[in-house]
């Protein structure tokens, strides 16, 4: 699934990183533990959390995670919108709550990481 069918099916908003959007993303994992990220061995994925901090930007980045999506109307700030940039990362936000979010991406064919 490319980044694109992420943000229509959600109708999220793209902060950061809208020239990557055909990249493709395999799976899906959802996570307000920055801690169980860190365990994940998946390329190609999208991280689904409703923190909001440098920690999920810097988390990301130490990952090779190249899309955060940001759940529950969560906002990202100018810094961490300035480090996704600098490392070629797509940050998107949405409105609704992570349940349903992951919901409706595996409805559309995201697959879970295990």
């Amino acid at each position: 699934m490319e980044i694109r069918k992420i943000t229509e099916v959600l109708d999220a908003k793209v902060i950061c990183g809208e020239e990557y959007l055909d990249r493709g993303i395999e799976c899906g994992f959802a996570s307000d533990l920055m801690s169980d990220v860190l365990t994940l061995d998946s390329e190609h994925l999208v991280l689904i959390t409703g923190l909001a901090n440098m920690q999920v930007v810097r988390t990301a980045e130490m990952a090779d995670i190249s899309c955060v999506l940001f759940v529950r109307d969560k906002t990202a700030t100018p810094e961490m919108i300035n480090i996704a940039s600098e490392n070629n990362m797509v940050l998107l936000e949405c409105r609704y709550s992570m349940f349903k979010t992951i919901g409706m991406l595996h409805d559309a064919g995201l697959q879970p990481v295990y």
